[in-house]
């Protein structure tokens, strides 16, 4: 039985592989106890000691890679895991980076902000590069390292700000031929993140209209059924149920992840004074679409979103112990990597994800 009695614990530099082993260890164990109705039912030292071990892992996580695999084969083995947003954040360093911060599971790059009616598809990813002048083709670096790591890289399309939107059918499948040709496994003589292959595509759909998006996510997994890989397809709905502009395609069944933005949107966030309407949205979505894995999507800081954060204590105390309840939890999903960065959000509940 895991002891709760809390030490202050050395500096990571102190750790060897080996005590680092003991750490994984001791975090299997803590996975086996009733972890939350304990740690949240008074038991002050528990309390301590879980905060104490989130400073630990994080602190481990960003030593040098071939010191912490244990630590990292440990967080990708769990059933839950964190997806990020990146590409738009301020401060929120390389691709690279991001993923040898051991923390994630999931990375979008967004955005692809122009699409559909004819437009020329158009990449965005802020002051990273600039994919007009081909400066975004060494991201296929990045790319590869993450996949290496474990970590499934999607390219998410649309976003809050934009200028795109699907016509017809046709329009629907020549977008899906050119994000399969430039972006997954087809061929371009042009791919924006040069010649590494994106494991899927993530639809952040939030202004042009719903229509069609059905046909895109159907032509993309019939690509994918061709192409010797398993293409991912995930989306990012606003928690009002039904989503306005994807609940037609969320329906066909061919998404693998649904990260439900639980913020900016008051009636169905989380909140301490009526945690049920969250509950009830989050049962809502998992009951009602057939997707593979959902996932809690929040802003990683108050600054992050109009509203709708949700602090750490809560996350570990009432959002986490309820959500993975459901057989379909995937994990949280975090806008965005810059606001993750600068505030250590998910290092502070990723032991409970």
């Amino acid at each position: 039985m895991l002891s709760l009695m809390v030490q202050k614990p050395p500096n990571a530099s102190c750790w060897t592989p080996l005590k680092q082993d003991r750490i994984v260890g001791l975090l299997l164990e803590w996975e086996k106890r009733d972890a939350n109705s304990r740690l949240f039912g008074g038991d002050v030292e528990a309390v301590a000691f879980i905060l104490g071990l989130n400073k630990i892992l994080v602190d481990l996580l960003l030593l040098d890679s071939s010191t912490v695999g244990p630590l990292r084969s440990w967080i990708l083995s769990k059933p839950g895991g964190i997806a990020v947003y990146w590409g738009q954040g301020d401060g929120e360093g390389t691709l690279t980076e991001t993923c040898n911060s051991g923390l994630y599971k999931y990375v979008n790059i967004a955005f692809l902000f122009k699409f559909g009616n004819g437009q020329t598809p158009q990449l965005n990813l802020a002051g990273h590069c600039d994919p007009a002048s081909g400066g975004c083709k060494s991201l296929s670096n990045d790319i590869r390292n993450c996949q290496n790591r474990g970590i499934t890289v999607l390219l998410s399309i649309g976003g809050g700000a934009g200028s795109y939107t699907l016509t017809s059918q046709n329009d629907a499948r020549a977008v899906a031929q050119y994000l399969w040709d430039n972006f997954l496994g087809g061929h371009s003589n042009n791919r924006p993140l040069g010649d590494a292959v994106l494991d899927g595509i993530d639809f952040d759909i939030e202004q042009g209209g719903s229509q069609y998006y059905t046909d895109l996510a159907g032509r993309l997994y019939q690509l994918g059924l061709g192409g010797g890989k398993k293409l991912y397809l995930s989306a990012a709905p606003q928690c009002p149920f039904p989503d306005r502009w994807t609940n037609a395609a969320l329906k066909t069944g061919l998404f693998d992840f649904v990260w439900i933005q639980f913020y900016n949107n008051p009636e169905c966030e989380f909140s301490p004074s009526n945690p049920n309407a969250f509950k009830s949205s989050w049962s809502k979505w998992t009951s009602s679409i057939p997707a593979k894995k959902f996932f809690v999507g929040l802003p990683a800081s108050p600054s992050a979103a109009g509203n709708g954060f949700v602090g750490a204590n809560y996350m570990n105390s009432q959002v986490l112990p309820f959500v993975k309840q459901s057989p379909k939890y995937g994990g949280v999903m975090l806008w965005d990597r810059g606001y993750d960065k600068r505030t250590g959000y998910s290092s502070q509940f990723i032991i409970n994800v």
